[in-house]
């Protein structure tokens, strides 16, 4: 593969070429300071971040996929933007001022993730930006989703842009604006694995919410819970595997987690704490800020060794994890239910700008 120089601390190459002929390239940021992000236009789909454990030995701390052959036809969203509503709508079903949008279904009764050609199988043209003056560098991603495109109104142009930063952070800003009323719910669906291999069960997560919603038999919320007393309490740090197998009804029910988490928020604009991810093996850390309302916790119960990653190992249950920051999955039916007070609103229209932002923090556990 050919490799060329687009700006200082930014590399591309190429990275093959879809079955419409266009070609894509995987554009990878370095900050000098230990972190590396590749990425390529195929839905914004990030193949790779890695950073050094407590011993100086980097490794690829997301799950990926050997070729571009394999994103374009087994890919289980690994490192996708996801849009244009992430999660699920319950039945497909969608009505805006009055007005019902059947979207596209692919997840058994209810439409997932923008539905079967989501943001995530889209081409995005990627422009490397020049090195900011505190060295921090970026990938500016643009796609415009038609009028109709999987079932959702408006034309929408959206505008994602990566971030990174000396001190080792990969910030998203999401913005995006629309031609006619629409929804819109932005995430990114990475799956993480700060030891670089095998499984993330000994990882430890901390996350700042209190509430959680507990889904039906189709994943679909039904009303938010306390998490006191129950598996789905990470207010303090505890191992991954710890209450995995638990009896718990909504475990069972979802098979692991797979469940969204109403942040604890003072502000609800401005950036905050979400979630902090231990690996005690390798000593990496992972902390997470958002200005979105929630984050859904996925222990990725679905890889069931049908897939062969990037590095050659086979993927199962528990290889990795996603924290996808957002709003609530199902938002566009919650605003009329009793149960779901102050559910923020998925809904854009002309003239308003959708604005969203995470930060993710790369760090090491104290040394001993």
């Amino acid at each position: 593969m050919n490799e060329a120089t687009a700006s200082p601390g930014i590399t591309r190459r190429d990275f093959g070429t879809l079955p419409d002929g266009r070609a894509v390239t995987e554009y990878t940021l370095d900050n000098g300071a230990g972190l590396r992000l590749s990425a390529i236009n195929l839905g914004g789909i990030v193949t790779a971040i890695l950073c050094p454990d407590r011993d100086g030995r980097s490794a690829n701390v997301v799950l990926g996929l050997p070729t571009l052959d394999d994103y374009v036809a087994r890919n289980p969203h690994f490192g996708t933007i996801v849009g244009r509503h992430a999660n699920r709508i319950a039945g497909g079903r969608l009505v805006i001022d009055g007005v019902a949008h059947p979207l596209s279904l692919n997840d058994g009764p209810n439409a997932l993730h923008g539905g079967p050609g989501g943001f995530g199988t889209r081409f995005w043209p990627i422009t490397p930006l020049p090195a900011a003056r505190d060295g921090s560098l970026a990938l500016q991603l643009n796609y415009r989703s038609a009028d109709g495109e999987e079932g959702y109104p408006g034309q929408l142009d959206v505008r994602v842009r990566y971030t990174l930063t000396t001190d080792n952070c990969w910030r998203i800003d999401y913005q995006a604006s629309t031609d006619r009323t629409t929804v819109i719910n932005l995430t990114h669906h990475d799956y993480f694995n700060l030891a670089g291999g095998g499984s993330v069960l000994d990882h430890r997560l901390t996350l700042a919410a209190s509430r959680f919603a507990a889904v039906d038999a189709t994943l679909i919320p039904e009303a938010l819970a306390d998490v006191a007393g129950t598996p789905f309490d990470f207010r303090e740090s505890t191992r991954i595997g710890a209450r995995l197998r638990d009896a718990h009804p909504q475990i069972v029910r979802a098979r692991g987690y797979d469940h969204h988490w109403v942040l604890d928020r003072a502000d609800d604009h401005a950036m905050a704490f979400a979630a902090r991810l231990v690996d005690p093996g390798s000593g990496r850390v992972l902390e997470i800020e958002t200005t979105e309302p929630g984050l859904q916790f996925y222990s990725g119960n679905f890889l069931d060794g049908s897939l062969v990653g990037s590095g050659g190992q086979v993927y199962r249950q528990g290889d990795g994890l996603c924290l996808e920051t957002q709003h609530p999955p199902n938002a566009p039916h919650m605003a009329d239910r009793a149960h779901w007070p102050d559910v923020p609103s998925t809904l854009l229209r002309p003239g308003d700008m959708f604005r969203s932002s995470t930060v993710h923090r790369f760090g090491l556990l104290p040394r001993r």
